[in-house]
């Protein structure tokens, strides 16, 4: 069993979330699924808790109610090689959530996530050029998904 699992607490949705993160990300499963029995605090047999794998990292999404809500405090950041991946994972995990700043977006669930170049540590320091890296900040402020092209030129 690793030692850190991210849970994730749902109003009812903890199934349908597990389920759209492994579709999203390759090397993905759900292990497995808890559902309440009786006496428990959601209806019997509904699900409580499903246990999921997104590229060796362990999730817990917890259907625990409404008294909690996701915030961007925390978020998932999704490293990318490519225009093409910052493209696919930044439409999938917006597609019925909102797009935000510097390659932050919501997904449907309300989860924050940030997708960026894995070069960005590399484009925001310049080359050892302090204007690039402060162009490169500043256009990359102006955005929302991230344009590697455009943060190379800057």
């Amino acid at each position: 069993m690793p030692k850190l699992t991210a849970c994730l607490w749902f109003d009812g949705q903890a199934e349908q979330a597990a389920n759209f993160y492994v579709s999203v990300f390759k090397n993905s499963r759900i292990t497995q699924i808890s559902r309440f029995g009786e006496g428990g605090p959601g209806p019997a047999g509904s699900v409580m808790v499903v246990a999921f794998e997104v590229e060796n990292q362990s999730f817990c999404a917890l259907n625990g109610g409404p008294q909690y809500k996701f915030s961007e405090a925390t978020s998932f950041q999704v490293p990318c090689d490519t225009q093409a991946e910052i493209d696919y994972y930044w439409t999938t995990l917006t597609d019925g959530g909102q797009p935000g700043p510097c390659g932050w977006l919501k997904d449907k669930f309300g989860v924050s996530w940030q997708v960026f170049p894995s070069a960005l540590p590399s484009l925001l320091g310049g080359g050892g050029d302090p204007a690039k890296g402060k162009r490169v900040m500043q256009k990359m402020m102006s955005m929302q998904k991230i344009d590697v092209a455009a943060l190379q030129n800057a």
